[in-house]
C-alpha cells in the first residue's frame, strides 16, 4: 500500500538537481555550551531559491520546529557572502539569490539547544539544523550527514556509518559520515553522544539487531543492572510476538541520564527512540515504575505511528498542518499496548498494571469537561493542547487522547476475547494493522477510520463503526469503564491509596502534598498550594480556586496530615470541614460541605467472571530473561 503523498511544486533552482545530496555537517563540539553549528552545501542552479526548515515535526503533533533558536545564518557561493531574506508570511522560509554559474550554495548556521544536553551528553534533533529546498517532498531529498563531537565522546544512532568511519567512538577531531538518506529519514534518525556511553545488544536471537545505548552525566550511571538489561530485552522479545513483523533495518533505544536536560527529549522514531530521564530513574524503584511504560510506549510507534500513520497526520513535507484527528489510534492505541508490553516484559508486575490502570481510568471518569467535549476534539486540538495552564484544566480537558484511547482499546480488545470465547484478542488484529507489507525498512503506511473498522472485521465481526462513534466521537459524561468491567474487575474507591499509587505520586510531585480529587475535588501541594481544583467538584463549589493556598484547617495551621484527618473526621457529620485560604494577598473563610471520607481509586476483581485482564498482561513471547551479563555489545 502506497503511503499518501502532497503534490508539491518544485523550487525551479533545485529540480535540476536532486540527484546531489546535501551534504550536512553538525558540529557538536560546543554542544556543552548549548551551541551546536551546521555548515551546509546545497547543489543548486542560478536564480531565486527558498529554502525552508521544519515546523511541523512528526510525534510533537504541534508546529514546534526550533527556527528561532537558529542564528547565525550566514550564505555564501564561490567564496561570497549573499543576501538572504526570511519569507513574510512563512517564517520558516529563507529567500536566496544564487549567482551565474553557481552549482554549489554554502549555508552556515549556528543553532542554540537550551535543551537536549548537559557538559557530558547531547541528544541531537536534526531538525534543529536542517535547511533544505521548500515545496519539495521531503522523501524526495537526498542529503548526506556528518557529525563532529568532542574528543573522547561516542556515538549511538540508527544512521547507517559510511565506509571508513569510526563509529562508535570517532578519531579525536574526526568526522563521522553516514550513508546518504533522505530529508525525511534524517529527521526521523536523532544521534544520541556522551563521554560516559555505552551500548548493549539486545535479545540476540531477534533479527534484526536491537541495541541499547546509555549516555550518563557519571560513569557508574552507564552500568545498567543485569534485571535493567533483561527487562529491556523481554520488551523486544515480547514486541516481536506481539506485533509479527518488523519496520527497520536495526532498532536503537537512545536513553540519556542527566537531571540537567529534562524529559522533553523522549519522542518516537521509526529505527530507534530518544528518551530523557533522570540520572538514577532506570535503577530507583520508585522513578522505575513511573516510567516503566516509556520505553515500550515509544518503541511501539515504531510500527504505531510511524510505520502505521493516520492519512492526516502524514504531510509530505514539514511544513503542512498535521491533523490530528486520528491521535487516538496513533497514541491512544500506543498508550494501551505501551502499557501491555510493560506488564509482559516485566518492567511492571500485574498488580502494579492493575493500580495504574484503576488511577487512569478513575481520572477520565472524574474529568468534568467530557460533559461538554467529545475524545476526537482532544486529538483535533492536539497542538493547542499540549501546554495547557493547569488550573481548571479537568474542564478544559488536555491531551485525553492519549488515556481515553487506552481505556478504549482495552474495550476493543475485552470485546473481541469475549465474542470469540477467547481465542483472538487485539494481538490479532495487530498482527494485521501493523504488519501489513511484512518486514519492511523504515517505511510510512498511511490509513483511515475505513482501515482501522474493516481490519477488527477480519478478527471479530461487530459493529466498529458504531463502537468507535459512541466512544470517541459522542460526548460521553462517563469514561468507558466496560473493558475493565468485562475483563473481570471494577474500579472502586477505598479510603487508603494503593502502594502503586503511593509510589507514583511520590515519583511525579517529589514531596508529598495531598490527592483528595476523588472526596473533596482538588489537589494540594506539601504547603497547601491549592494546584487543581475539579470542577463543580466540591471544593470548586465552596468556591477554592486554582492557585489559592490553604493556610488552616478546622483552626489549625495546613499540614498534609490535618488536611488528610479532616476528611476523615467529616465522614458521617454534619459539620463542615473549615479551611482558612489565601487568595492573592487576601484572607478568607471557606466551608467544605463534604462528608464521605477519603477516596482512592482500585480495581477489584469480580469472582465468577472471565479474568480477560489477566490473559491480555501474561507473557506471550518465549526464552524470556531473568537476568542479563551487563557487557558491551557491538555491531
Amino acid at each position: 500500500m502506497a503511503a499518501v503523498l502532497c503534490a508539491l511544486c518544485v523550487s525551479p533552482a533545485w529540480a535540476q538537481k536532486q540527484s546531489t545530496p546535501i551534504q550536512l555537517v553538525a558540529d557538536l563540539t560546543d554542544a556543552p555550551r548549548k551551541i551546536v553549528r551546521a555548515e551546509i552545501d546545497l547543489p543548486v542552479s542560478p536564480g531565486p531559491v527558498t529554502l525552508i526548515t521544519p515546523k511541523w515535526i512528526p510525534g510533537t503533533h504541534q508546529p514546534f520546529g526550533p527556527v528561532s533558536n537558529i542564528v547565525g545564518v550566514v550564505f555564501t557561493a564561490n567564496g561570497k557572502t549573499l543576501d538572504w531574506r526570511r519569507d513574510d508570511v512563512d517564517l520558516y522560509e529563507f529567500h536566496v539569490t544564487v549567482p551565474p554559474g553557481v552549482t554549489m550554495l554554502h549555508a552556515h548556521l549556528d543553532c542554540l539547544v537550551p535543551l537536549n544536553v548537559s557538559h557530558r551528553l547531547a541528544l541531537l534533533d536534526w531538525e534543529s539544523l536542517a535547511l533544505y529546498p521548500a515545496n519539495t517532498p521531503v522523501r524526495d531529498i537526498a542529503v548526506q550527514p556528518s557529525l563532529i563531537v568532542p574528543a573522547g565522546w561516542s556515538i549511538g544512532t540508527a544512521l547507517v556509518p559510511s565506509g571508513g568511519t569510526a563509529y562508535p567512538l570517532p578519531a579525536a577531531g574526526s568526522t563521522t559520515k553516514f550513508a546518504v538518506t533522505n530529508v525525511e529519514q534524517l529527521e526521523d534518525s536523532p544521534v544520541l553522544i556522551g563521554q560516559n556511553f555505552r551500548e548493549f545488544a539486545l535479545a540476540p536471537e531477534i533479527s534484526p539487531k536491537h541495541f541499547i545505548d546509555v549516555a550518563c552525566d557519571q560513569p557508574e550511571d552507564c552500568s545498567l543492572s543485569a534485571a535493567e538489561l533483561a527487562n529491556v530485552a523481554n520488551l523486544v522479545r515480547e514486541a516481536d510476538a506481539l506485533y509479527k513483523s518488523h519496520h527497520y533495518n536495526q532498532y536503537h533505544f537512545l536513553v540519556a541520564m542527566s537531571d540537567f536536560i529534562g524529559t522533553d527529549t523522549t519522542l518516537e522514531h521509526g529505527q530507534s527512540s530518544e528518551y530523557g530521564v533522570g540520572e538514577k530513574d532506570l535503577s530507583e524503584e520508585a522513578s522505575a515504575l513511573y516510567d516503566a511504560d516509556l520505553l515500550p510506549h515509544e518503541y511501539t510507534h515504531s510500527w504505531d505511528g510511524k510505520y502505521r500513520r493516520p492519512a492526516g497526520l502524514y504531510q509530505a513535507d514539514f511544513a503542512t498542518m498535521q491533523q490530528g484527528g486520528l491521535l487516538w489510534v496513533y497514541e491512544g492505541m500506543t498508550q494501551y499496548l505501551g502499557n501491555v508490553l510493560a506488564a509482559r516484559a516485566g518492567l511492571k508486575s500485574p498488580q502494579q498494571y492493575r493500580d495504574i490502570l484503576a488511577f487512569t481510568a478513575a481520572l477520565l471518569d472524574y474529568t468534568s469537561g467530557r460533559e461538554w467535549r467529545t475524545t476526537e476534539d482532544t486529538a483535533v486540538a492536539a497542538s493547542v493542547l499540549r501546554a495547557n495552564d493547569p488550573a481548571w484544566a479537568d474542564w478544559r480537558r488536555s491531551q485525553d487522547y492519549y488515556d481515553e484511547g487506552q481505556i478504549v482499546w482495552l474495550d476493543a480488545d475485552t470485546l473481541i476475547r469475549k465474542l470469540t470465547s477467547n481465542q483472538k484478542s487485539l494481538d490479532d488484529f495487530e498482527h494485521i494493522f501493523l504488519g501489513k507489507g511484512g518486514n519492511t525498512g523504515p517505511l510510512i503506511v498511511t490509513y483511515t477510520l475505513d482501515e482501522v473498522v474493516q481490519d477488527l472485521n477480519q478478527v471479530a465481526p461487530y459493529d466498529w463503526a458504531g463502537f468507535f462513534h459512541d466512544r470517541i466521537y459522542s460526548i460521553a459524561p462517563h469514561a468507558d469503564l466496560a473493558g475493565i468491567e468485562r475483563g473481570g474487575y471494577k474500579l472502586v474507591f477505598t479510603d487508603q491509596p494503593t502502594a502503586t499509587e503511593t509510589l507514583v505520586l511520590t515519583t511525579r510531585h517529589g514531596t508529598p502534598g495531598v490527592e483528595a480529587w476523588y472526596s473533596v475535588g482538588v489537589g494540594l501541594g506539601a504547603q497547601g498550594e491549592v494546584q487543581a481544583v475539579r470542577w463543580n467538584g466540591p471544593a470548586a463549589k465552596a468556591k477554592l480556586t486554582p492557585g489559592d493556598k490553604i493556610l488552616a484547617v478546622n483552626g489549625q495551621a495546613f499540614s498534609p496530615e490535618r488536611f488528610r484527618a479532616a476528611l476523615r473526621n467529616a465522614k458521617n457529620q454534619a459539620e463542615p470541614i473549615h479551611l482558612t485560604v489565601q487568595s492573592d494577598t487576601f484572607l478568607s473563610t471557606i466551608d467544605l460541605d463534604y462528608h464521605e471520607g477519603e477516596r482512592y481509586p482500585a480495581l477489584e476483581r469480580v469472582e465468577g467472571t472471565p479474568a480477560y485482564l489477566d490473559d491480555i498482561i501474561k507473557p506471550i513471547a518465549a526464552n524470556h530473561e531473568t537476568a542479563a551479563k551487563p557487557g558491551d555489545g557491538g555491531h
